[in-house]
């Protein structure tokens, strides 16, 4: 083969390969967020419509809530998804995100053995149990890693006058997610505090637990105290190295009316009742 065309069919190949190259690139978001988006299924079921419209790739941090809002404050994500109101408001007011948006909500409940140790269940206020659960001394799963539901907990303890005793025998701050924090109170015959759509998901998995405080469904739930809100943030690009642009679609792709239409069916089929309900500005205005 003479030298030039040698030359030419290398020259091809390698601009076919840079093509490919490139073609085969994808855009990544790093996403920070809590563990009951991830052990609910809830990501699993959203985000591959996120990644093959944009073609880009979700990378996802499932931790507690207030490992999530460190990741962003370090610059360390992209965008945040998470479930403790106060201080996602602080994150934004702080200049650390550049705005909060409503996603979603679901609702917390108490969950313990079916024996019922400290007689709680059917108790309307959350409080209230605590405080029998305190004085009962019964054992008390926490998950103590400062997660939206670890926070929730400790106002509730307040909320019942106690001072809740990690070192106390039967207060067990496990630092662990709610999935796994569900599976040491199934073992060990525990309470716990929970969001709903974790339970419902693992609950073929939790069969020595039943709810105690928060009736079958959110819509038998007395308790206000236990709504639970979720919030989406994008980190502020000023940290260095945020891709905002495709942070801002994520949080108009997560609040719009098609994806908040999965979200409010998400669940229906297997427990009978949706594991989150959509609570975007554009969900309540449609």
């Amino acid at each position: 083969m003479p030298s030039r065309i040698i030359v030419f069919v290398v020259v091809v190949l390698l601009a076919a390969s840079c093509s490919s190259g490139t073609s085969d690139e994808v855009q990544v978001l790093r996403l920070a967020t809590t563990t009951s988006t991830n052990d609910s299924g809830l990501l699993d079921a959203l985000l591959p419509a996120f990644e093959a419209k944009n073609d880009a790739r979700v990378d996802v941090v499932a931790v507690g809530t207030g490992q999530a809002i460190a990741l962003g404050e370090a610059g360390d994500a992209d965008v945040i998804l998470v479930h403790a109101r106060a201080r996602e408001d602080s994150f934004v007011a702080e200049g650390h995100g550049t705005a909060r948006f409503d996603v979603m909500y679901n609702d917390f409940v108490i969950v313990g053995p079916a024996d019922d140790p400290a007689s709680i269940a059917g108790i309307p206020l959350a409080s209230e149990a605590f405080a029998a659960i305190y004085t009962a001394e019964a054992t008390f799963a926490s998950r103590g890693d400062d997660s939206g539901t670890h926070s929730k907990e400790r106002s509730l303890w307040e909320a019942a006058g106690m001072t809740s005793d990690p070192d106390a025998g039967w207060h067990k701050a496990l630092g662990q997610g709610m999935g796994s924090t569900l599976n040491y109170a199934n073992e060990v015959g525990a309470y716990a505090l929970t969001d709903r759509g974790t339970f419902l998901a693992q609950g073929d998995t939790l069969q020595n637990l039943r709810v105690m405080v928060g009736g079958a469904s959110i819509d038998e739930n007395t308790d206000p105290s236990l709504l639970n809100p979720y919030g989406v943030i994008p980190v502020n690009p000023d940290k260095g190295g945020i891709d905002t642009d495709l942070a801002d679609l994520f949080v108009d792709w997560l609040t719009s009316i098609e994806t908040q239409q999965q979200i409010e069916i998400f669940g229906i089929d297997s427990f009978g009742q949706p594991l989150f309900y959509p609570d975007s500005e554009a969900w309540r205005n449609r």
